[in-house]
This record gives structure tokens, sequence and C-alpha cells, in this order.
């Protein structure tokens, strides 16, 4: 089994609701063994462009992890609250 990340780019639109999301999700992760890696803001772009300058990015067990977290109920319940706070741009990645 190989670890699975799970990267999301972001750009906020509302920071109080962001900020409201963000406390939420730790929680919705434990269940499924994943760890919150880092988050940060674009310092520099080399080549390419990318529309979103926030990045987070979570480490899970595997991508089935990832899969049954985005579909749990306990994340689903944030959603409405995501959609109002950002744009956000969820990938899965397995190494």
């Amino acid at each position: 089994m190989s670890d699975a990340y799970l990267v999301g780019h972001v750009s906020v639109k509302d920071a109080q609701k962001w900020a409201e999301y963000r406390s939420k999700v730790p929680a919705t992760l434990a269940p499924w063994g994943a760890e919150l890696l880092f988050r940060g803001e674009r310092a520099a772009t080399y080549s390419g462009a990318l529309a979103h300058p926030e990045i987070v990015v979570i480490r899970f067990p595997d991508t089935d992890a990832i899969e049954r977290w985005f579909h749990s109920d306990a994340y689903q319940a944030l959603l409405p609250v995501r959609e109002q706070a950002a744009e956000v741009l969820l990938l899965s990645y397995r190494s």
C-alpha cells in the first residue's frame, strides 16, 4: 500500500467562512488516518500558470481512504461552507 495525497489549490473568497471551514476539516480527517502536511501561499511561479494562490496537502494511507473521506457525511456537510468560502480545486495523487 502506498501513501496517497490530496492536493487542494485554493482562492479564498470569504476569509471568515474559510476560517470556519478550516477549523472543522481536521475532525473529518481523523477517522481516515489522514495527516495535514502543509498549507501555504504561492511565493513564485517559474513555469506555467495556476489560478489559485494557496495550496494544502494532506497525506492519506491510500486513494481509497481519500474517496471514503471525500464522500463521508462529515465532509459532505462542510461543502456548503467551503463553496461560500473559496474556489477549490481538489486532486488526488498516489506515490
